[in-house]
């Protein structure tokens, strides 16, 4: 099983979105000023996953997805999405990659988006579901994946 933590991969694919950048150097998609919005994607994110994690931490709930949940948090930043922190991160991912202008550096927020998609969420829905029910599928219902 995979023991790596989102956040090793959000590190991991930032510093892939910057050397792509630099190894394969095409011409920029998007030229300044507009690739300055990448920086109100990043601030977005980051902002996203303080208030998330914050809301963790409060309730005294994992924020790890291979761990299981103590409690189930529908308020806040989690009626936007099911999963805010990961919301966050490919914010983050997508945001360095509008402000780099490179098309290649897009590969970065795909794999995040894939990597959480198919590796994490799964898991994490699963240890949800099995502690809280019928109360998380309501959630589910009501409260998107993503956004």
């Amino acid at each position: 099983m995979n023991k790596l933590l989102p956040t090793t991969y959000l590190l991991i694919y930032l510093v892939a979105a910057v050397l792509l950048r630099y190894i394969f150097p095409l011409e920029k998609l998007i030229q300044a000023p507009y690739s300055y919005l990448g920086i109100i994607l990043i601030t977005f994110g980051v902002a996203v996953n303080l208030w998330a994690d914050r809301m963790l931490k409060d309730r005294k709930t994992t924020v790890k997805p291979f761990e299981k949940p103590s409690a189930l948090i529908t308020n806040g930043a989690f009626r936007i999405s099911r999963h805010p922190i990961y919301l966050g991160f490919v914010s983050i991912l997508l945001g360095v990659t509008v402000l780099l202008g490179n098309p290649i550096s897009l590969l970065a927020p795909i794999l995040m988006f894939f990597t959480l998609e198919f590796v994490f969420i799964p898991k994490e829905e699963n240890n949800l579901l099995k502690e809280f029910g019928g109360k998380y599928k309501d959630y589910q219902k009501k409260v998107r994946k993503w956004i």
